[in-house]
């Protein structure tokens, strides 16, 4: 069965059905702090990231290793609401994502 109508106005089928790349190269410096959180459901990872941030000096990158689905949408939320940025998020080869964050206070 096919839905038509689905994509947006000016979009072409291939472009509504292909997700966003991720990035090649990092987005900038390498992180001072590796958490990784593989293999925990949310909201270890997040958890994990409120409790270490503190060891990354500001203007630092920590990174937040996660393979549970919900780290995608909860990492940049915490990062909203905690007034940290969210720099970039790479996936990883054996599964799951690295979510990169740059301690602003």
């Amino acid at each position: 069965m096919r839905f038509r109508g689905r994509a947006k106005s000016g979009a072409s089928r291939a472009d509504a059905a292909s997700p966003p790349v991720a990035a090649a190269e990092p987005a900038g410096p390498p992180p001072v702090l590796v958490i990784d959180a593989l293999g925990r459901k949310c909201p270890i990872p997040i958890i994990m990231l409120a409790e270490r941030i503190r060891e990354v000096p500001v203007g630092q990158i920590v990174a937040v290793l996660a393979d549970d689905a919900a780290a995608r949408t909860d990492v940049p939320a915490w990062c909203r609401m905690k007034s940290q940025d969210f720099v970039w998020e790479e996936t990883l080869q054996q599964g799951g994502w690295g979510f990169h964050i740059r301690r602003t206070y």
